[in-house]
């Protein structure tokens, strides 16, 4: 078989490998980054993609995910802050607490519990407060990641409006429930009757105001290791791990999804060509199995450049294979009965007497030629990009 000429490789328009900045979530796909990934899925080098990807999310590993604490003035955000951070109000670096508002700016704190994360103690709302939409606005709540609502005593319309806007933000956020242990030794209830009441008052409070489905925290921050506080730890670190590499996988995921489209396009446009059978590096047009092989090598999912990406990855070969519909020809034909009977006994004959008739015989043949070749390069395709966005989730740090 001869090697595919370097039509099928040249770079794609100019609107491709320009490659201007993605912002498809909370950070820039930067533009050396953006080219790279295009040149390798143009070339089928999956390998390179690895790489790329591997340096990208190893950036926004330490990128830091900015979470703003807010709430009503004496709800304890503060304490929380402290709590959440496991350090006690009489340490230097804690967040100053009192029974009056002691927070008057944004103040930043950090933490050795959750690297690259920056916790905001925002001046809580309240009867002081111009108005909530003038607070959302000096708050800038448009630079913040994440949100965390605290609430105390009653969940106010204070509370349920700056839900309402994080939520038209289009942000995360909780609701977190302090001082849960003067409740309880303030109530007749059960602790679990009156854990029920917290939560269910919450999300009805919320819901009349078309906010949905909270994630509803209930803690003591003098109580860290009792009651939600466990959880609330876990769940958030699972979360600021999702806030920081969501941009990057959506950059990256944009990125090649759009080259991918661009190269189907311009094999789609060379299928009817005279040079195609040479160009794809083929001597059989009408033998599945050589032009099945030849797309593998394409786009770079052939059973070497899998066998190579698995070793790098530390994954078992199978893991990628097992995603594919395109394994071989075999595969293929089981899952597609259209191509099944194209590639039949019977058709191969009609072929056979098709070439007999002038102009109308070629016309049909190369009508189903083009048709069998969409329809396989629509296959390998979809497992290119089952793989790609494998290659992106096991990529995690």
């Amino acid at each position: 078989m001869t090697q595919p000429t370097s039509s099928l490789y040249t770079p794609l328009p100019t609107s491709i490998t320009s490659a201007v900045q993605y912002n498809m979530g909370r950070s820039f796909l930067p533009q050396e980054t953006a080219v790279n990934i295009e040149k390798a899925v143009i070339e089928g080098k999956l390998l390179e993609v690895v790489s790329v990807v591997r340096s990208t999310l190893e950036t926004a590993s330490s990128a830091p995910v900015n979470i703003a604490v807010t709430g009503d003035s004496g709800n304890g955000m503060s304490s929380f802050i402290n709590a959440l951070r496991g350090i006690g109000h009489e340490d230097e670096a804690s967040a100053p607490t009192g029974v009056v508002r002691t927070t008057q700016i944004p103040t930043s704190y950090s933490s050795s519990l959750f690297p690259n994360m920056v916790l905001w103690d925002l001046p809580g709302t309240g009867v002081d407060t111009q108005s909530l939409e003038n607070y959302i606005e000096e708050m800038q709540f448009s630079q913040y990641d994440f949100f965390i609502i605290i609430a105390s005593e009653q969940f106010s319309m204070n509370l349920v409006k700056l839900a309402k806007a994080i939520q038209g933000l289009g942000k995360r956020f909780y609701i977190v429930w302090t001082k849960l242990d003067r409740d309880l030794s303030t109530t007749a209830l059960s602790e679990e009757r009156l854990l029920q009441n917290i939560r269910e008052n919450i999300r009805e409070t919320l819901q009349k105001e078309k906010v949905y489905k909270p994630i509803i925290f209930l803690v003591s921050s003098f109580e860290p290791s009792l009651h939600d506080f466990p959880e609330l730890r876990k769940v958030l670190d699972k979360d600021v791990s999702d806030i920081r590499y969501c941009g990057p996988l959506e950059n990256l995921s944009h990125a090649y999804k759009k080259v991918i489209n661009e190269k189907v396009t311009i094999l789609q446009g060379k299928i009817a060509s005279k040079s195609f059978q040479d160009s794809l590096g083929i001597w059989n047009a009408d033998d599945l199995e050589e032009c099945l092989n030849a797309y593998h090598l394409l786009f770079g999912v052939d059973y070497v450049s899998l066998q190579q990406v698995a070793q790098c990855m530390g994954k078992p070969m199978e893991e990628y294979r097992a995603i594919m519909k395109s394994r071989d020809l075999q595969t293929v034909l089981r899952g597609d009965w259209a191509l099944s009977c194209m590639n039949c006994n019977t058709t191969s004959y009609l072929y056979s007497i098709l070439r007999y008739i002038p102009l109308l015989g070629n016309a049909i043949i190369n009508c189903l030629r083009k048709w069998k070749h969409r329809r396989l390069l629509e296959i390998v395709v979809e497992d290119t990009r089952a793989i790609l966005k494998k290659i992106l989730t096991d990529s995690i740090i």
